[in-house]
């Protein structure tokens, strides 16, 4: 009960935050819409479909690329920097909060982000006819699994690589845009060559983008994305894990600082 209340209450905090600076959460919202739209009409050009069928191969891909990575990525990264450059850590220290909790916190905010996207993104979607074709539990079940595995990995870069809020651009840009690319958030992965696919299956993105689609947009079960649903959920257990793992580091060389 302890681990609940604190991790609510520093979710409310950053939230908040957040809603006073309502360009930002405007920002997020526009990107994704604007994206999936942009796809959805060169899709639809370029392949001859209906326009509703080419959002909704769009749809899954504008979520994970344009929607997620950047808010549950770049959001986790800017959270851990701007409270470690205002000494929030610091002040965490003397305080009851535990450090589990904080951690949590962060989880709970970036991840409300991300389910208030996609909450956008698919009322946009079904009132254009490109509502998901298959489980909608399972369609859910993927995105969770991506936001966390996302925030693990915003945990790992913003604990460990990320100094300066300066810093953060630039690791979004280098190690998120080549991944969002090769795993297909931005051109249908049916276009690439053989040996770029050989080497999109190493990317985790790749096989949230797979799973989901098929879900999305070919009504596929779990037993049509069994290979890409179970690569999806040990890399959200090991971005999860090794993100805590991180995080400890980083208290750790906070308190000798």
């Amino acid at each position: 009960m302890k681990y609940w209340t604190e991790s609510v209450a520093v979710t409310r905090r950053i939230l908040t935050d957040l809603l006073r600076r309502r360009r930002s959460l405007w920002f997020w919202l526009l990107f994704p819409v604007t994206v999936l739209l942009l796809n959805g009409y060169i899709l639809a050009e370029r392949s001859q479909l209906p326009l509703s069928m080419a959002l909704k191969f769009a749809a899954p891909s504008t979520l994970i690329g344009a929607a997620f990575f950047f808010s549950c990525v770049g959001g986790t990264v800017a959270v851990i920097v701007s409270e470690r450059e205002q000494q929030t850590l610091k002040r965490l220290f003397l305080s009851p909060l535990s450090g589990t909790s904080y951690f949590l916190g962060i989880c709970g905010a970036q991840g409300t982000v991300a389910i208030g996207q996609s909450l956008a993104i698919y009322i946009l979607s079904a009132c254009l006819g490109a509502a998901c074709t298959g489980s909608l539990l399972l369609a859910i079940l993927i995105l969770l699994l991506s936001i966390m595995s996302y925030v693990g990995a915003g945990f790992i870069l913003g604990t460990q690589l990320a100094q300066r809020t300066e810093d953060v651009n630039t690791l979004i840009a280098t190690f998120g845009v080549p991944l969002l690319i090769v795993g297909g958030a931005f051109f249908p992965t049916q276009i690439f060559p053989d040996k770029l696919l050989q080497i999109a299956r190493f990317n985790p993105i790749f096989h949230m983008n797979e799973s989901l689609v098929k879900v999305w947009a070919e009504g596929a079960g779990l037993l049509g994305i069994g290979w890409h649903f179970s690569l999806l959920c040990s890399f959200a257990v090991i971005a999860i894990a090794s993100g805590w793992l991180s995080y400890q580091k980083m208290l750790a060389r906070e308190k000798r600082l």
